[in-house]
């Protein structure tokens, strides 16, 4: 049987990693996975507070540590002082994919004009794919639904774990010509 997949979850936020503020952003990126993941997969979570050591350490810990093939972050990707979640990113990864900020904000900017402001990024790191999402459970959810077609097949270019999706819920897409590993159904 396959191992399942590590996928962190990353909240930045300052207020939450000091307890005064309840964590919603990470329960709602787990409760999405739930929901539309139909691989095995073992959520690992991480609060820290908004600031570019933290969440860049804690990024390469779930990526080279404990062998994330996914890691989503939440908060810290607004234009604040103090929001530097896409400074960490780039910082730690090899290659960005700005593709997937263009579609969350395009997405997110037909619900509310301040999308705008976000910055809200993805990138490489060895074989993994980093994902920075908004704070907002609403907004993670309509940025999630409009990337994750795209999540399973990224991660299987990079040599990460195979992931499948709920296609009711959310079709993965995969080229005809991509091969599941042995043992995989598609």
């Amino acid at each position: 049987m396959t191992q399942p997949a590590r996928i962190g979850i990353v909240t930045v936020s300052d207020r939450a990693s000091r307890g005064e503020y309840e964590d919603r952003g990470g329960p709602a990126i787990r409760e999405y996975l739930d929901e539309v993941l139909t691989s095995p997969f073992e959520p690992v979570a991480r609060v820290v507070p908004d600031e570019v050591e933290a969440v860049a350490s804690a990024l390469v810990e779930l990526c080279d540590a404990r062998g994330c093939s996914l890691v989503i972050t939440t908060g810290g990707t607004g234009p604040a002082v103090r929001d530097v979640t896409p400074e960490a990113t780039e910082a730690v990864c090899q290659k960005m994919m700005p593709g997937f900020g263009e579609l969350m904000r395009k997405v997110s900017l037909e619900k509310v004009p301040t999308a705008i402001l976000s910055r809200q990024t993805a990138g490489i790191r060895g074989r993994a794919l980093i994902v920075n999402l908004p704070g907002q459970p609403k907004a993670i959810r309509e940025c999630l639904d409009a990337v994750f077609p795209a999540i399973p097949y990224c991660i299987d270019l990079v040599d990460g774990a195979y992931l499948t999706t709920d296609e009711s819920r959310i079709a993965a897409f995969r080229p005809k010509s991509a091969k599941p590993p042995a043992g995989v159904e598609r």
